[in-house]
């Protein structure tokens, strides 16, 4: 969750004079890696806007982090990273009213609290809700802990009333540690869930761990990892090494700071994913930038304890970009999560959504494509 820099966005926001993509506007990756059954093909539907201080039940409206389509409903799952600080953690579900012809509207249908343990509201700053996902056997959410309070990540499953069924194995060499030899990095942790179709979930990491080396720069990239699970289990089956890109902008203020890391996982078949990389210069605005990545042949190196000082060899996931939203003309806020879905005639839909910090400078912020062509077994 990006925190940083806030000061800068209201102006990036209202000043830009660039132009939305036109509705029907097609991008299309023929060949990721150069692999042609990988294609991806999208068409533009529109952008809808919440804006910050929108209340729902008494309680703030923001910080989106996570989306999930649920075919039973029609409805999406959307998590809020609230620290229990405006209101319980908690999360909702969304109708998205989107057709061919356009995203015309995103409503609150229900908002739901999640329980810690002991069947309570999680208490102020004990959690840091990230990502939302459904399972076979419930709603799997991620927290992503906290680096300065030594609260290491989790990944839990959640009945539909948000009550706690069971938790997830925190491999090795993930917790927080009080001299950052080991373990998550503040705020740069648990951001990514995804669920395949065999069942398997996948769970990354923004940025890398601390004994994996460095955070983006303008010059180099970061090694995050991602942890494979066993759905049914909970128990880590591998990990792999995601390659998270360098800074892609230099900040245009003075002394500004920027960032880059990986916000969100969405899982295309059992070994394809797409990504979303969020980088954020001040001065500039945020620049989003969607993946492809594929598992196939990546190294496991849940046995590799240091990345940094590792003499094997480690075949990362392969990864091409497929979409950059400022390149075809948006102008993205902090996009964090992101599902596919049904439109309301039943099209294939990739659905945005930004967590806008609960920030007067920010906005809650959905984009919605058509899905045109998919990747192929």
């Amino acid at each position: 969750m990006t925190k940083r820099f806030l000061a800068a966005a209201a102006f990036v926001l209202l000043s830009s004079t660039v132009s939305a993509t036109d509705i029907g506007a097609t991008f299309e990756t023929a060949c990721p890696f150069g692999d042609c059954a990988a294609g991806i093909s999208l068409s533009y539907l529109g952008e809808f806007v919440i804006p910050t201080g929108h209340m729902e039940n008494g309680v703030e409206f923001g910080g989106i982090s996570g989306l999930d389509f649920d075919a039973a409903t029609g409805h999406y799952l959307a998590i809020s990273d609230d620290r229990s600080e405006r209101g319980p953690a908690r999360f909702y579900e969304l109708d998205v009213d989107v057709d061919a012809s356009g995203l015309k509207g995103v409503s609150v249908v229900k908002q739901v609290t999640l329980k810690d343990k002991n069947g309570a509201p999680f208490a102020a700053r004990t959690v840091d809700p990230e990502s939302i996902r459904l399972g076979k056997d419930g709603i799997y959410w991620g927290s992503e802990g906290d680096g300065k309070a030594l609260l290491a990540p989790f990944v839990r499953v959640a009945s539909p009333d948000g009550s706690f069924v069971r938790e997830f194995k925190l491999p090795e060499g993930f917790a927080p540690t009080a001299d950052k030899s080991t373990g998550i990095r503040d705020n740069l942790a648990f951001e990514d869930l995804a669920v395949a179709p065999s069942g398997d979930v996948f769970v990354g990491v923004e940025a890398a761990l601390y004994q994996d080396g460095p955070n983006p720069s303008l010059t180099s990239g970061s090694l995050s990892r991602i942890v494979r699970y066993d759905g049914a289990t909970g128990e880590p089956k591998a990990e792999y090494v995601y390659p998270v890109s360098p800074i892609p902008q230099a900040a245009t203020k003075a002394n500004g700071g920027n960032d880059n890391g990986m916000s969100e996982m969405l899982a295309l078949d059992d070994h394809r994913l797409l990504a979303v990389e969020r980088s954020y210069a001040q001065g500039f605005g945020n620049s989003i930038k969607i993946m492809m990545m594929d598992l196939t042949d990546a190294t496991d190196v849940s046995a590799i304890a240091s990345l940094a000082k590792n003499d094997q060899r480690v075949v990362p996931a392969r990864k091409s970009q497929v979409l950059d939203l400022r390149a075809i003309g948006l102008v993205p806020d902090n996009i964090e999560a992101m599902s596919l879905g049904k439109a309301k005639g039943g099209t294939d839909v990739l659905i945005l959504g930004s967590d806008n910090n609960f920030s007067t400078s920010q906005k809650t912020q959905f984009y919605a494509f058509k899905i045109l062509r998919r990747p192929q077994q």
